[in-house]
């Protein structure tokens, strides 16, 4: 029931991925050497931007890892990475922006960031169970009528994750906007500087764009697959 197409997809998509990765980290490595102006770090600035929106209920907090910086909407945490928490360059100033972007985008019940959450738990279980179907889809586990089921839930479950990816880019996106709008307006970061920000943060929404397109192209795959198995 897989063909050769999955596995050109896959290729295609894991070498797409790797691609923009690499690109990401030789950006964040190459900012992270160019100081600025003002000189603070990215658990400053993070501080800096939450006192701009007047949000006083969200705590800076160091994580653990490379590149690991994320929000946390059920605890109200945004969690640095070491070399972003205590680094003082355009690359920690750009990441820890961006993170308060996604704070920011909470406090102002921004929908998509909220559609997005919602859709947490639901793919969490969908993933859970997808890597199951789909072992027996590669395997011919299941013929006929149960093999054809087992195709139609192995769509859905990739739509779902296709769905989660897609309304994954406009919050990725809208929360570097907020981050560079905030670090001009604010003074933070101009000329040269704003823009490695830019630069970097652009970088970084490419992953996003790159898994959204994997996980819609494996979805209209297997979706072709369903569609083809019901006309034999």
């Amino acid at each position: 029931m897989v063909g050769i197409g999955y596995w050109i997809i896959m290729g295609a998509f894991t070498i797409l991925g790797l691609v923009v990765s690499n690109r990401l980290k030789s950006k964040f490595a190459h900012y992270s050497k160019i100081g600025t102006r003002n000189g603070k770090s990215g658990k400053e600035v993070a501080e800096d931007m939450l006192k701009f929106y007047r949000i006083h209920d969200v705590q800076v907090v160091m994580g653990q890892g490379f590149l690991s910086d994320h929000y946390n909407p059920a605890n109200k945490t945004v969690a640095l990475s070491p070399d972003v928490y205590n680094g003082r360059s355009i690359a920690s100033a750009a990441v820890a922006s961006h993170e308060c972007g996604h704070a920011v985008q909470h406090n102002q019940s921004y929908s998509m960031l909220q559609l997005r959450s919602k859709l947490v738990p639901v793919v969490q279980f969908s993933a859970s169970i997808q890597q199951f179907l789909f072992m027996g889809v590669i395997f011919g586990l299941g013929a006929g009528v149960g093999g054809t089921t087992l195709l139609m839930i192995l769509v859905g479950t990739f739509g779902l994750t296709a769905l989660f990816s897609l309304v994954t880019l406009p919050v990725e996106f809208d929360a570097s906007n907020r981050a560079l709008a905030w670090l001009d307006d604010s003074g933070y970061m101009r000329g040269a500087e704003h823009d490695g920000a830019k630069d970097a943060l652009w970088w970084a929404a490419m992953t996003y764009v790159s898994q959204a397109l994997g996980a819609l192209v494996m979805f209209l795959y297997f979706l072709l697959s369903f569609l083809g198995a019901n006309r034999n």
